[in-house]
């Protein structure tokens, strides 16, 4: 029975924890010999082997069960497109800063741990219409603009934490970093903020490798950049951090319906809806099919992807009852989202958003189009033909190509292949303007009201253009990495002796080759499987040094290896050894020739260690004694 790790079970062993992390390298802050700097940290070869396998399982759960097509877009992001994007003016957390020393802070972080660090001193002292105030202001507080936040620290007098100095205004900050490219063009640029933009820079070009249908989607995985305010909580908040992300384009029309979605209508997932939170209420499960029918998720395929990310938290080992998904509130949502909704992990620190999913509509693709003037579509086809009220653009070719000579083709294609939507809006503009200008590769062609007529007419059509409304999953890798950590974690009966119960499929290693003790027929039997082993890409680390093997096998429990091979006297006349489980730390004895295909399949979780409890004899040994 799965045990909730609450905040309070996890703070318990949190000490113990950060000892064997510190300890065994799995992840520390970088640049240390030059006294660190915030925000910035550095995978060891334990960390490093758990972050890879997170993404291998992610590629192999998303892109290959979604026939995804993965992109390697550049971090370098020139700023036009974070412009068009919406980073450049948007992209901002509220800075406030000690009056007195200059020491910044995020505000709304500042606000919440002043307030819970209130309640928490006060206890049963503190008024109860004052704690639900405070409660109430901590719910709401990532909503506050700066009037707002600038009312509230006024109101509670919230001061700098280290000196109780009064705090200046709230002011946004932007989080992108921003850099130079090339030494004569400047041209001026970001380390990107996301990985999202390069999927749509690249959405033609991917529609097209998919036969110029919708649905489909694109993903990419690598590093993202943010300029934290106050980055704190070791992996949660990062100047420079892991992402993959999923761009999933569909159409308008047909995203309520997802064929695939069918299959986990009676899934029951932790959601804190809108409406619950309004009441102050907790998460409560629910059937992905009423949540759906019910109107609390906008529509399947939305719904789809938060099923195919819950089931992927749990395979790689988050405890699912530490799982839940927060509806954003109508105040927290962009503009142009009509749903959101973010996988939260209950760690230490509370609920951490890990993975974020939205309905964003089709803004993105609008937004690089009106900046470009590049037509970010798709079609779609009819099997026969269909009566469409159309808009016909009748263009004054001769004279648009005697005013602009070359560049006139170009205008007139351009004008030709709006969509009917956009030459609707055409029309319209046209009533009360005299020109209208085309940024068009660069170029601002311009076009005159005389020289354009609008008809209406209704025509038989085979396809329509329309653009496509995208479904993202983003997913934060360091903050899931942090999660499995802390889920993972264990202490024995003496709390000295720590192992890592890792789902097999993340477990930097999968297999330990010990010896009972140091001896020169072992060694040869260790490195026959050692090469069997390798061959099948089954990571494994070997240790026949001269120590007692309870020591050999703490040594790698505390790295989180799932399974122990050991090779004794018996080996040598039977030919098998013994396997051993970390978490029940019991053994049985296989067949040599049967165990590379045997961690293979405890590995890829096509086997449970139940499974191998059932189907070879036991083995007692007290590791103690060896």
């Amino acid at each position: 029975m799965l045990q909730q790790l609450n905040k309070e079970v996890l703070l318990k062993r949190k000490e113990a924890l950060e000892q064997v992390i510190k300890r065994r390298f799995i992840y520390q802050p970088a640049f240390s010999l030059y006294g660190g700097v915030a925000g910035l940290y550095d995978y060891g070869p334990v960390g490093c082997a758990i972050k890879t396998n997170i993404e291998q399982y992610w590629r192999e759960h998303f892109i290959i069960e979604e026939d995804l097509f993965e992109i390697a877009a550049t971090i370098l992001t020139p700023e036009p497109v974070l412009k068009a994007s919406g980073h450049v003016d948007r992209f901002t957390d509220l800075l406030v800063c000690d009056s007195k020393t200059g020491t910044g802070y995020r505000a709304d972080k500042i606000v919440t741990e002043t307030l819970e660090n209130r309640i928490a001193k006060e206890g049963d002292k503190l008024a109860a219409d004052v704690k639900a105030r405070y409660l109430l202001v901590i719910k709401d507080v990532d909503t506050f603009k700066e009037d707002k936040m600038k009312e509230i620290i006024a109101e509670l007098q919230i001061k700098a934490p280290e000196t109780g100095n009064d705090l200046t205004d709230p002011t946004p900050f932007n989080l992108m970093l921003p850099t130079i490219i090339g030494p004569s063009t400047k041209l001026p640029a970001y380390l990107r903020p996301e990985t999202a933009q390069g999927m749509f820079l690249n959405f033609a070009r991917l529609l097209e490798q998919n036969g110029g249908r919708v649905p489909f989607g694109a993903a990419q995985i690598g590093l993202g950049f943010r300029n934290e305010i106050a980055p704190r909580g070791g992996l949660l908040r990062c100047r420079e951090f892991q992402m993959a992300e999923i761009e999933y384009f569909v159409d308008p029309n047909e995203k309520s319906t997802f064929k695939k979605f069918n299959k986990y209508i009676n899934l029951e997932i932790p959601l804190l809806s809108r409406q619950l939170q309004a009441d102050a209420k907790l998460h409560q499960p629910y059937k992905m099919g009423d949540a759906v029918k019910e109107g609390i998720i906008n529509n399947e395929t939305l719904a789809y992807f938060i099923c195919r990310t819950y089931l992927y938290l749990v395979e790689i080992g988050i405890n699912p009852i530490n799982i839940r998904f927060r509806q954003h509130q109508a105040d927290e949502m962009a503009h142009y989202s009509s749903d959101c909704w973010d996988a939260e992990i209950e760690m230490s620190s509370g609920w951490v958003e890990c993975v974020g999913l939205a309905d964003r509509s089709a803004y993105d693709l609008n937004a690089h189009s009106t900046a470009t003037g590049q037509k970010l579509q798709a079609a779609r086809k009819f099997k026969v033909p269909q009566p469409r009220q159309v808009i016909q653009i009748i263009l004054d070719k001769q004279k648009i190509g005697k005013e602009l000579k070359k560049d006139g083709m170009t205008l007139i294609k351009y004008v030709e292949a709006l969509p009917d939507d956009e030459k609707q809006e055409l029309s319209e503009y046209f009533q009360t303007h005299e020109e209208k200008v085309f940024n068009i590769d660069g170029k601002d062609l311009k076009l005159n009201r005389q020289l354009v007529k609008f008809e209406q007419k209704t025509m038989n059509v085979m396809e329509e253009k329309f653009i496509p409304h995208v479904i993202e999953p983003a997913f934060g890798i360091g903050r899931i990495l942090q999660a499995i950590i802390e889920h993972s974690f264990n202490q024995r009966d003496d709390p000295q002796k720590t192992y890592f119960k890792f789902s097999p499929r993340v477990a930097p290693v999968k297999c330990s080759i010990l010896s009972v003790v140091q001896n020169e027929e072992f060694d040869i039997v260790i490195q026959e499987l050692t090469s069997s082993l390798k061959k099948l890409g089954i990571s494994c680390k070997t240790d026949n040094a001269g120590v007692a093997l309870g020591k050999k096998y703490a040594r790698t429990d505390e790295i989180g290896i799932p399974f122990a091979i050991t090779v004794d006297k018996e080996t040598l006349t039977t030919q098998s050894i013994t396997l051993r489980e970390i978490e029940t730390t019991k053994q049985v004895r296989v067949p040599i020739v049967e165990v590379p295909r045997l961690i293979l399949e405890l590995s890829n979780g096509l086997i449970l260690w139940t499974d191998v409890l059932n189907k070879y004899p036991l083995f007692a040994a007290k590791e103690e004694d060896a």
